[in-house]
């Protein structure tokens, strides 16, 4: 009880007691005994990791606690960089009844890219509006190949505005009336062509090389017909191209399934061709019903990729509960993860790669921004705090950390941190729009 008084807010002799007071927000958190494995700077043991000012601070043994500290137990538990799913889809089109956002940051997710065919140059403003509102992760979206082309801006016009440099006179004549969607249509993360949704002339898939190679965005493709990856393949001249849940072609929707998985892994060894597999088609079930299934000679093909290291990213696109469904979910990111090393496919420290150092490293080179790599998908001393804590033996998360915030504990979200989360873009990321500020209230200047 006296150990209590000097930790807990209680009332004595008709005074109101407080020993937290004195801790500040976002003070240090310190997580002991767990056994680290961050690929980037090659740590694979157990080592304590200390969470301070919404970064990661310091990292050794036996690391004393200071007074304030919050300390994690985590003897027994895998400590990873923040996963980074830059293939999942979050408010693409309607949510009206799911928690897809939330769900994904319960399983250990803390950067999200979400990629939907049908978002708008609008979409930037609209989610950015929703992380001011306060949201959990960081999170950044993809333009629709049809809509990024869908003004009546130019190429170069268009390329200008990704660029953050188009005269405001003409993104408000010839691309939008809105000016909140001319100032924040250029914070998108890259263009997404989905076949599935629509297909383009050869002229207008060259005029989105163009952009996103000059404007330096990621070029993401769907690949589930090996024909309509071949073509898009082809059409790049050399140009950077990453194609989206290369594993599906591997589920027979477009012929043999064997076929077409060999053949859109074959596209994967050109150099400017980057690829990502769906965790979910790579477990035991391979696949979900609600999804698309492999068979198991297309699984074990895309698991020789994996170990040769052709394909070194690995995404939900999820969520299956959400209204815009991708062929996996966030639930089977760690399971896959750890199942990949035990079964010697890769080694633990690749298999946590796939999802924290390789998806930075793919968008630091393909945005020309530095930012990625330096701050995302490690634990170095400076690193954004984004942590994911692991129980191997229950193969899910314990801990989710966003910028130095816990946002989840034991698959549940903890609800102060729901304003953790920022905005990322190609240009790094920000804490706020403003967006979901304009009709609150006005900031003095």
């Amino acid at each position: 009880m006296d150990g209590l008084t000097q930790i807990l807010a209680n009332a004595r002799e008709g005074t109101l007691q407080s020993q937290s007071d004195d801790i500040k927000d976002q003070g240090r958190i310190l997580l002991k005994g767990g056994h680290v494995v961050d690929p980037l700077n090659a740590v694979d043991r157990v080592i304590d990791l200390v969470v301070a000012g919404g970064q990661i601070a310091e990292m050794g043994e036996d690391l004393s606690p200071e007074s304030g500290d919050r300390i994690l137990d985590c003897e027994g538990l895998l400590v990873v960089p923040g996963l980074i799913d830059i293939h999942l889809h979050l408010g693409d089109l309607f949510e009206v009844s799911t928690q897809p956002i939330f769900e994904a940051t319960q399983d250990g997710v803390t950067f999200a890219l979400s990629p939907g065919a049908g978002n708008t140059l609008m979409a930037p403003a609209l989610l950015g509006a929703e992380v001011d509102r306060g949201l959990p992760i960081n999170l950044g979206v993809f333009i629709g190949a049809a809509n990024l082309l869908g003004t009546m801006l130019t190429v170069e016009e268009t390329i200008s505005m990704l660029k953050g440099e188009l005269a405001p006179e003409i993104a408000t004549t010839r691309m939008t009336r809105n000016p909140i969607t001319a100032l924040t249509a250029p914070m998108c993360i890259g263009i997404k062509d989905h076949m599935g949704h629509f297909l383009q002339t050869d002229e207008r898939v060259d005029a989105l090389y163009r952009i996103t190679s000059e404007a330096g965005l990621l070029y993401m493709s769907h690949t589930q017909d090996p024909v309509h990856a071949e073509r898009i393949v082809s059409l790049s001249n050399g140009r950077p191209v990453h194609l989206g849940h290369a594993n599906a072609a591997g589920t027979g929707t477009h012929g043999d399934p064997e076929e077409s998985m060999a053949r859109v892994l074959e596209l994967t060894k050109q150099p400017h061709v980057s690829a990502e597999f769906v965790t979910t088609m790579l477990r035991a079930s391979l696949g979900s019903r609600e999804g698309l299934k492999m068979t198991k000679e297309s699984q074990q093909l895309a698991m020789e990729s994996l170990h040769r290291g052709e394909v070194d990213i690995l995404v939900s696109d999820g969520q299956l509960e959400a209204t815009m469904k991708g062929f996996g979910d966030t639930r089977d990111n760690i399971p896959a993860i750890l199942e990949l090393a035990e079964a010697g496919v890769l080694t633990l420290s690749q298999a946590v790669a796939t999802m924290t150092a390789n998806p930075a490293r793919l968008l630091s080179e393909r945005t020309r921004n530095s930012w990625w790599a330096k701050n995302t998908g490690h634990l170095g001393s400076g690193a954004l705090g984004n942590v994911t804590v692991i129980n191997p033996h229950e193969k899910r998360a314990i801990w989710t950390l966003v910028n130095g915030e816990i946002v989840a504990f034991e698959s549940r979200s903890v609800r102060r941190g729901a304003g953790a989360g920022g905005w990322v873009s190609r240009w790094g990321m920000v804490r706020r729009t403003g967006v979901g500020d304009l009709t609150t209230f006005e900031y003095q200047k």
